[in-house]
């Protein structure tokens, strides 16, 4: 699947259209499935799995990697949120029906108003941030309910009046995310697919907290897969087109840039396999998230928080760097090697890193944990 993306990467992303074709080829390939229930057709896998898969599509597409990761998080929302019966049930449809997940869910906004009518939820207002609502078949949407104030996470239809996307994602990277904005009028769910509530109430666990940390580890994964697939073009580049200088006849054999491979291999490697062993400690929670104390919740945050910080600086130095071995004849548009920082610099501004660098000093000098929070 990354070979087939990284082969028209760059001119897709001249391009900036939605990305429905790319949308097909991951459901063709069974990626989209392959967390949901073997008796469904689904792969059965776990989340170290997925996060592999999302570094290897990352280092193909970074804004395919993007979405297939989001989509992963966003498979898993019932058990963080719902009840037991609504998250088996959302796994068998979603696995069944092949769908590709969604949500506008962006907290840096304003909130959107749910109002009550009859067996349905009706949501009105609009979200600046939808990515990959444009493309996707159902969507998770949040609001507060009048009359009472509760919060309300539901999933529904993405195909209705009520969702109207924007093709409005024009930043300088990742962006065949359709990542634009949506206008939510009178969207409509139905009451038993708002997670987590038991007559009309939300029942809150500490499993609901868990959506941000897989969220960030998912991130990562998709800063290394960039770095990766960075590194991948710009070493076969230097090795078929690169002229030597210093009066060698062949740049792989120049010292300094045999140093400097070496060492733009060495530190993502090294974050790799914190990232791999991270996702690992991950598993006994994932597999009991009703075990989940605040304790071990705010532990794993604080191993994934560190994986996000040491992913970012790794990526962008990657991707910055691989410039020094390439040369001035590959930054012609033609080659599109730009497209790789250009994605990383833009979605590691989604939350400032230096926050994740805070908890870490909190916990190694106050033995503190992060309290939950959208970000933390």
């Amino acid at each position: 699947m990354a070979e087939e993306l990284a082969t028209d990467a760059a001119e897709r992303d001249r391009a900036n259209r939605v990305p429905h074709a790319e949308l097909a080829l991951l459901k063709d390939s069974g990626l989209v499935t392959m967390l949901g229930p073997v008796e469904q057709g689904g792969g059965g896998q776990e989340w170290p799995t997925a996060h592999r898969v999302i570094r290897e599509v990352s280092a193909g597409d970074g804004s395919l990697g993007q979405l297939l990761g989001y989509h992963y998080v966003w498979f898993w929302t019932p058990r963080m949120y719902g009840t037991r019966e609504q998250a088996d049930r959302f796994e068998r449809e979603a696995t069944r029906g092949g769908w590709f997940l969604a949500g506008a869910l962006n907290p840096r906004d304003s909130e959107v108003s749910v109002r009550d009518d009859g067996d349905e939820l009706v949501f009105v207002g609009k979200k600046t941030f939808a990515t990959g609502v444009a493309v996707s078949d159902r969507c998770f949407l949040e609001g507060v309910r009048e009359g009472d104030g509760a919060h309300v996470l539901a999933v529904l239809p993405t195909d209705q009046p009520g969702l109207v996307p924007h093709d409005d994602w024009d930043n300088m990277g990742q962006r065949l995310t359709a990542s634009g904005g949506v206008t939510i009028n009178e969207a409509r769910a139905r009451r038993d697919d708002a997670l987590g509530h038991v007559d009309g109430v939300f029942r809150p666990h500490v499993r609901n907290t868990m959506d941000v940390p897989t969220n960030q580890l998912a991130f990562a994964n998709l800063y290394l897969g960039i770095a990766k697939g960075a590194l991948a073009r710009a070493a076969e580049y230097t090795r078929s087109r690169k002229r030597a200088w210093g009066g060698y006849a062949r740049t792989v054999d120049e010292p300094h840039v045999l140093d400097l491979y070496g060492d733009l291999t060495a530190k993502p490697w090294a974050v790799e396999a914190l990232a791999d062993q991270v996702a690992e400690e991950g598993l006994p929670l994932y597999r009991d998230l009703d075990a989940l104390t605040e304790r071990t919740r705010g532990e794993y945050a604080v191993r994934v928080a560190a994986v996000k910080a040491r992913a970012t600086d790794v990526s962008l130095e990657v991707t910055n760097r691989i410039f020094e071995a390439t040369g001035a004849r590959s930054t012609a548009t033609s080659f599109g090697f730009d497209l790789f920082w250009r994605n990383v610099r833009t979605h590691t501004l989604h939350d400032p890193v230096a926050y994740k660098r805070r908890e870490l000093g909190a916990f190694v000098l106050r033995d503190e944990v992060p309290q939950p929070s959208p970000y933390s």
